[in-house]
This record gives C-alpha cells, sequence and structure tokens, in this order.
C-alpha cells in the first residue's frame, strides 16, 4: 500500500518541478535557444524544407521554367513504364552488390596488414590511407587516363602479362567493372575504420586460442571477426547508402552520359539528368523519393539479417 500510494507523489512531485522551474532555468532555456537558431533554422531551411518540398513536387509536373500544377501519381506511373529508369536501377543494384562487398574486403585486408608491427609502418598507413583524401574529381580524371586503352597505365601493365587490356570505359562490358576498380581505390576511409576496431579486439584472448592450440584462421574467424562485426555493419550500411546514391565518378568518367550504351548509367545519374539537363523537376523528384524507398528497405533488411548476428563485446 506505501508503495502504490508513493507513485502519484512521485508524478506530482515532477510535475510541481516543471511546472515551477526557476527564473534561471527558464533564462537558460532562452538563451539556449538564441545560441542554436542558426543551427536549428540551418537544417529546417537547408534540409526538411527541400525534402518536403521535393515530395510535393514529385506529385506535380514542375519544371524550371513552369509553376508546378498537381498531377498526382502521374510521375511514378511513368517511372514504372519507364525502360531507362529501369536500366538504371539495374546498373546501380550491380554496382552496390558488387563494389560493397568488394570494398569491404579490400579495406578489410588493408587493414590486417596494417596492423601487423614491421618497420615503417605509420608510412604505409599514410600510402594507402592518401586515396581516401583526394578529391573525387581530380581522382577521376587521373583514372580516366589510368584506363585509357591506347596509352593507359593499367593496359600497358596487361600488356607485361601477355594480356590485351579491353576499351576499358569504352567498353560496354567493361565500363561498369572500371567504375568499382576506381571506387575500391578509395577504400582508404574504411581502412581507417577497420583499422581501429582491430586495435580493440583483446590481445589476451588471441593469446588463450593460441595456447589452445588454434591456428591464424581459427583465431581470425572466431575471436577477430566477431570483435569487428559491428564496423563490418557499419561498413555495410554506410556501403549500400553510398552506393544507390553514387555519381560524381560516373559523371566525371562518362561526360555525363552514364555510356557506353548506358552501361554505367546509375540511378542518381538519371536522376541529375531529368533534373538539370531535361529540367523535369517533378519526375527527378519522384525519382529522389523511389530511390529512399529502395535505401530504406534495403538497410531494414540488413539490419533485421545481419544485425542481429552483431558482437557487442559482451553488450
Amino acid at each position: 500500500m506505501t508503495a502504490t500510494s508513493a507513485a502519484p507523489r512521485s508524478g506530482s512531485t515532477h510535475a510541481k518541478e516543471r511546472r515551477g522551474r526557476s527564473p534561471q532555468q527558464r533564462r537558460n532555456t532562452f538563451w539556449g535557444l538564441v545560441f542554436t537558431a542558426p543551427g536549428i533554422i540551418g537544417l529546417v531551411w537547408f534540409y526538411a524544407y527541400p525534402v518536403l518540398a521535393s515530395l510535393y513536387y514529385s506529385f506535380t509536373s514542375a519544371t524550371m521554367v513552369r509553376p508546378p500544377a498537381w498531377i498526382g501519381a502521374t510521375n511514378y506511373e511513368s517511372l514504372a513504364k519507364d525502360p531507362t529508369w529501369w536500366q538504371s536501377l539495374s546498373n546501380t543494384i550491380y554496382y552496390v552488390v558488387v563494389s560493397v562487398p568488394l570494398g569491404i574486403a579490400v579495406a578489410l585486408i588493408l587493414a590486417l596488414l596494417l596492423n601487423l608491427k614491421v618497420r615503417g609502418q605509420s608510412i604505409y598507413r599514410v600510402i594507402f590511407y592518401l586515396p581516401a583524401i583526394v578529391p573525387l574529381v581530380a581522382s577521376a580524371v587521373v583514372w580516366l587516363y589510368v584506363f585509357n586503352p591506347q596509352y593507359g597505365v593499367l593496359n600497358n601493365v596487361l600488356n607485361w602479362f601477355g594480356i590485351t587490356g579491353p576499351g576499358w570505359l569504352n567498353d560496354p562490358v567493361w565500363a561498369m567493372p572500371a567504375i568499382i576498380i576506381f571506387s575500391t581505390w578509395g577504400a582508404g576511409n574504411l581502412m581507417i575504420i577497420l583499422l581501429a576496431g582491430l586495435q580493440d579486439v583483446p590481445k589476451d584472448l588471441h593469446d588463450q586460442a593460441m595456447v589452445d592450440g588454434a591456428g591464424a584462421l581459427a583465431r581470425f574467424r572466431h575471436v577477430t571477426l566477431p570483435f569487428l562485426s559491428p564496423h563490418l555493419l557499419f561498413a555495410l550500411v554506410t556501403g549500400l547508402i553510398a552506393g544507390f546514391q553514387f555519381f560524381t565518378p560516373i559523371f566525371v568518367l562518362t561526360n555525363g552520359q552514364g555510356g557506353p550504351a548506358g552501361s554505367t548509367l546509375v540511378s542518381g545519374l538519371y536522376l541529375f539528368q531529368n533534373a538539370f539537363q531535361f529540367f523535369k523537376i517533378g519526375y527527378a523528384s519522384a525519382i529522389a523519393w523511389v530511390l529512399f524507398i529502395i535505401v530504406a528497405l534495403a538497410t531494414a533488411l540488413v539490419f533485421r539479417l545481419v544485425g542481429r548476428r552483431v558482437y557487442y563485446g559482451g553488450a
């Protein structure tokens, strides 16, 4: 009886505290809102408003030169019948399915190598991280020369081994693999994250596994991977989101066309073309929201299938 009667008194006490805030607390709240107002206004104006506006425009016939007129779900119906959209979506899925696991694997291998205690370790870390800090446009321009079928570095190296290199960006079959190679080259950011995760793997667990007779592969599988699983999940989710937003390198490497023969036309580039080349703002907004739904569903699926297998250090 005492416990049940104490609960209402506790609730009323909290209510009184909320009603009876001191002048100093009210002043702190006021000045806190004043100093955070620029950030709040910026978030609303540059993020919330464009998101809501794009949702509205996706149901209109808005263009760059004509005010929006409500047309309902016509843009979405047209998108479902648009073969170019489906081609761009299949190219995007192809890129994501290949580049994300490959990038994680390369970053993990580099992190494992750079975690070894060797002379000049810091120099190697800087060298492998450098591609991640080079501007994307500058990197893409350099790789235009690397992929050149006549005098490019990549085909010259293949010629040393008696292999005739493909046309890369000029070949519909090899254009997307070339883009994936370029993306994998910039795995330095993820490498640093995984390297930090390797530093947190308890050394005593490795020592105990060695005493029990576990080899290097068994220690990696049963000790290292579980502790790295949160970092790998982070890499998978962020890679998935970034893959569906992939735009800048393809725009530079293909001169904004997504060629040859549409083999590198990804959804982000098709959205850009509709918005800023064809000036179909409403149609581009519909593409953006369909992509958002796809990314949200894919992310939720990853968390459902993979998230439950993540080990958080005994948490």
